[in-house]
């Protein structure tokens, strides 16, 4: 027998069937699984992916696993899996600040729903991750804690706000991590980082726990290194809910052991318009577009459909987001809970205390997301933003079921670069915003989406394919990710 240590050091992760297979043939234990990413996390400590570690725990949740299954006890669909958590996912006992200063050292009080769906069957929780602050931002610089560095290139950013979620499984500090997906938030930094990144249809998961930007947008989403996997996760955290009102009472598939057989030849959309934008990377557009010509070849009908809103995409998602923003953020207030300023009189009116907590305890993002929030629920400015916004949602969901009507997926770049420079775009909140371009179109619609690994870029770096399909096909859009990561990953 190996030493414990010894274990550690061979210690390897391909997916959690082969995990568990390890598990139950003595190869590997809970405990040395745990110990590998400890080490993993300490070695890279610099990349500022966890905001906390929870090592004893951690550890002692995995001992306990071992001695069960030593015991000839059955194993949990997720026995030993070890799993990060986003810092806007809320853990019972244990530190969610949603990576802001108005937040600090607040404890949850209960679980999120996927957290105790992912306890239940016996899953270890690491850790919870570095993100823009309150899930505002596509790079990971916005957060109270720092910003957070892109495992293959240290000058770039790991994309946002999910970042720290998606350095830790990119870096091999977790095997699955969970995020949070409002416009984009899982699947660019899992184009960034070379990995897959799953944003599920609205109300498939349950929102319960997830600390609220902009509700009807919100999702957590899963990263992982394979398809299979994010099916093993979705399977367990996705369903009805009596805490969410808006999750979805269908059914959930059995995403991780479903053998239905894809049809041989499939019809695939793709917006003329968003692949002949002047704001996608050439060399982006070139790989796509040879693709397009490969899946042809392959049988496929792939067409391009004219998609005359994608200019109103972005304007839309911003004046909804930041103006539910803005509301889901009063409750911030510096009287209930988190920080409090202390520098004050003690006969400053109420307003006046409020607006000095809210300022000092509030980053500069976000503080602008909720005042273009403010104005435009206010007076005079309501019908002429926010309602003209919903009412272009609309159409845009419209739109998408007569695509759907005709084809099985939509296919785009998941974002319009490679990972770009560390501090890059923080001057231009506008060039920021533009880069979910892409992205924001599945939130405004609900529709899943999926960013997989399937390019190098010449500049050294990954980015993806981003797939959708219609809602609640997250069972088709998982088999096709996983057929296509087989069949086109990383081909010239």
């Amino acid at each position: 027998m190996f030493s414990q240590s010894r274990r550690q050091d061979l210690f390897t992760y391909e997916s959690i069937t082969n995990y568990h297979a390890d598990l139950l043939n003595g190869t590997t234990t809970c405990v040395a699984a745990v110990q590998h990413y400890l080490h993993n996390i300490e070695q890279k400590r610099h990349l500022n992916a966890f905001l906390q570690v929870y090592t004893e725990e951690a550890l002692q949740q995995a001992a306990a696993l071992d001695e069960k299954r030593a015991a000839g006890q059955p194993m949990g669909k997720l026995h030993g899996v070890v799993i990060a958590l986003k810092d806007v996912i809320c853990y019972k006992d244990h530190p969610v600040s949603a990576s802001s200063k108005i937040l600090q050292n607040f404890t949850s009080v209960y679980n999120a729903t996927a957290v105790e769906r992912l306890l239940a069957e016996e899953a270890i929780i690491i850790g919870n991750t570095n993100c823009d602050e309150f899930a505002m931002g596509s790079t990971n610089e916005n957060s109270a804690h720092g910003k957070v560095l892109n495992a293959l290139d240290e000058t770039r950013v790991p994309g946002g706000s999910s970042g720290g979620s998606a350095v830790a499984v990119q870096a091999s500090l977790c095997m699955i991590s969970l995020g949070s997906d409002t416009g984009g938030s899982v699947r660019q930094p899992a184009d960034f980082c070379g990995i897959v990144g799953l944003k599920p249809t609205y109300g498939r998961i349950s929102r319960y726990g997830l600390i609220a930007y902009a509700s009807s947008f919100d999702q957590i989403g899963i990263f992982a290194n394979n398809v299979p996997d994010v099916s093993h996760i979705l399977e367990v955290i996705a369903g009805a809910d009596e805490y969410d009102s808006t999750v979805s009472p269908a059914e959930v598939p059995s995403y991780s052991t479903a053998t239905h057989s894809l049809p041989a030849t499939l019809k695939i959309a793709y917006f003329k318009e968003a692949l002949e934008s002047p704001a996608l990377d050439n060399e982006i557009r070139n790989n796509i577009l040879a693709l397009i010509d490969k899946l042809r070849a392959d049988g496929h009908t792939v067409e391009a459909v004219d998609f005359e809103y994608l200019d109103y995409i972005v304007p839309t998602y911003y004046v909804l987001t930041t103006a539910e923003a803005s509301s889901n953020l009063s409750r911030f207030d510096g009287v209930k809970y988190g920080y409090r300023t202390q520098n004050v009189d003690k006969n400053l009116p109420l307003t006046e205390f409020y607006k000095t907590s809210r300022s000092d305890g509030f980053g500069w993002e976000v503080k602008r997301r909720i005042m273009l929030g403010t104005f435009v629920l206010s007076a005079g400015y309501y019908d002429a933003y926010f309602t003209k916004a919903q009412q272009v949602r609309q159409l845009l969901v419209e739109k998408t079921n007569l695509v759907f009507n005709n084809f099985d997926a939509i296919i785009l770049p998941t974002a319009p670069s490679p990972a770009f420079k560390l501090g890059e775009k923080m001057d231009d909140p506008i060039a920021m915003y533009l880069a979910d371009i892409f992205t924001v179109f599945s939130n405004l619609t609900g529709i899943p989406g999926i960013s997989i690994p399937l390019f190098w870029h010449s500049n050294g770096m990954p980015y993806g394919l981003q797939i959708m399909t219609n809602r609640f096909r997250e069972l088709y859009l998982l088999q096709l990710s996983h057929q296509w990561m087989q069949q086109y990953r990383f081909a010239g």
